[in-house]
């Protein structure tokens, strides 16, 4: 395997995909396991819950400090120091003995999977060329979004018998990811850039640059979309709790209601995988027009709004085995699915709905990529991200609020889908805000493309060499 050849540069975004997969994994562990993490450390669900939300608020705000420092110096190193902060954050998160100890364990993780994601965008960013942008970067979301659904069903199914196990096998996974790090290919900064394809682009960001970055009226509507989307979004880790409701509601134990939970809200939240077609929709409309992969991203979010309402109050009966092994459990909630229509009506409601959604991802962090010089990247992923952490930890915080505000006219289930319905709205300004990005985003790209040509054509004079 040469090194920077395309093996070395496909392995490289395997194992980047991997990393950013299994750091939502460690994101995705908690929820399902609210109440027993909260039982053995002597709290109410609350608590744990709180553990979440700052979770998120704790790592957007990290990662705009390491994307700073990704996007001056050499990123590799401080991927690693990433990696090795989320994953001692979380082998502490599944020895903690107390709750004040799981809280800082909780801390110390989410500080290191803010870097991790921040920095990797920046890197994988210079990887894929523009044209097929979207695509690449649906498999990256995709990745994120499949980690977050391995994280319930990590944490449900190792974890509705001892809920540190799920903590101790993710962390020594990200030992593994780590070490396959170390063999990454070192990517130059506007590497897949098509002006820079003859010179060393070594143009840095300055701490005076964000005036710069937010003139780009297209990276302010990215930045801000994020608020009301990850309220949305944010809302949604309280799927497994909504499901488990409903599972216990029909008579079943807690243990095979955590398991029921963590399968069902993974069903229905595999509709995610479907990004791949949105990154290549907007692929396509953006070869058309500029305007082309904000609109798909306005278009699928505003779409999903009825489909997520619809989902949340389908009601469903399931037939498993109470007290059953999980296999038993998995397969007979699969059964369902196809003898039990309700069952399998909300489960096509659900796919529908995220499918639309996802189309979100993929053109967000294209659209980045697009507008914005190599080394801005990584920075104004990490104001986008920083925004949907206090939007996600938001939702997380305040839909928790609503349940029990509700559970005096609606009780368990009822108010977890009165509630959950409710935050869907906040889909629609998120629409709107990817409708004005596509109205500056032709002028953001055409200015960013003419300054790397500039750039290019400068570097090309100072080194020819005279003839004689």
């Amino acid at each position: 395997m040469s090194k920077g050849g395309p093996a070395h540069r496909a392995y490289s975004v395997v194992v980047f995909v991997v990393l950013a997969s299994l750091d939502n994994v460690a994101i995705g562990l908690v929820p399902p396991l609210y109440g027993s993490i909260g039982a053995d450390l002597g709290v109410g669900e609350g608590h744990i819950a709180l553990a979440t939300t700052v979770m998120f608020l704790f790592s957007a705000v990290a990662a705009v400090g390491f994307a700073y420092a990704g996007d001056r110096t050499d990123r590799k190193p401080i991927l690693l120091l990433g990696t090795v902060i989320w994953v001692a954050g979380t082998a502490w998160s599944g020895l903690a003995g107390s709750y004040p100890s799981f809280l800082l364990s909780q801390v110390l993780a989410s500080i290191g999977l803010g870097g991790v994601a921040s920095v990797s965008f920046a890197v994988v960013s210079d990887l894929i060329s523009p044209r097929r942008r979207g695509l690449a970067m649906s498999f990256w979301g995709l990745s994120q979004g499949v980690g977050t659904l391995a994280g319930t069903m990590v944490g449900g199914l190792l974890g509705s018998a001892d809920w540190r196990r799920p903590f101790l096998v993710v962390s020594a996974a990200g030992v593994v990811a780590g070490i396959a790090y170390l063999l990454t290919y070192d990517v130059p900064r506007g590497d897949s850039e098509p002006e820079l394809a003859q010179v060393e682009y070594d143009e840095r960001i300055h701490h005076d640059d964000l005036p710069k970055i937010l003139a780009r009226r297209t990276n302010v509507w990215l930045i801000l979309q994020g608020f009301s989307a990850q309220v949305a979004f944010g809302s949604l880790v309280w799927l497994p709790v909504l499901f488990r409701a409903r599972a216990e509601a029909q008579g079943y134990s807690p243990s095979t209601a955590i398991v029921v939970g963590s399968v069902f809200a993974t069903l229905f939240q595999a509709g995610g995988a479907l990004s791949i077609l949105g990154g290549l929709a907007g692929d396509k409309l953006q070869r058309r027009t500029p305007r082309g992969r904000a609109m798909v991203a306005a278009v699928g979010v505003l779409a999903a709004v009825p489909f997520y309402v619809v989902l949340y109050f389908v009601p469903f009966h399931i037939d498993v085995p109470d007290g059953g092994g999980t296999g038993s459990i998995i397969r007979a909630i699969l059964a369902d699915v196809v003898t039990e229509p309700s069952v399998g009506l909300s489960l096509a409601t659900a796919i529908f709905a995220l499918a639309l959604t996802s189309a979100n991802s993929p053109n967000w962090y294209a659209l980045i990529a697009d507008v914005n010089p190599p080394e801005h990247r990584g920075t104004v992923y990490s104001l986008g991200n920083l925004v949907n952490g206090v939007g996600r930890a938001g939702g997380n915080a305040l839909v928790g609020v609503a349940f029990r505000g509700l559970s005096g006219a609606f009780p368990p289930p009822l108010n977890y889908a009165v509630g959950l319905a409710a935050f869907q709205f906040f889909f629609i300004p998120t629409g709107v805000m990817y409708w004005l990005a596509s109205r500056t985003v032709a002028r953001d790209m055409a200015d960013t493309h003419a300054a790397l040509a500039t750039y290019a054509d400068h570097e090309q004079a100072a080194t020819r060499v005279p003839r004689p």
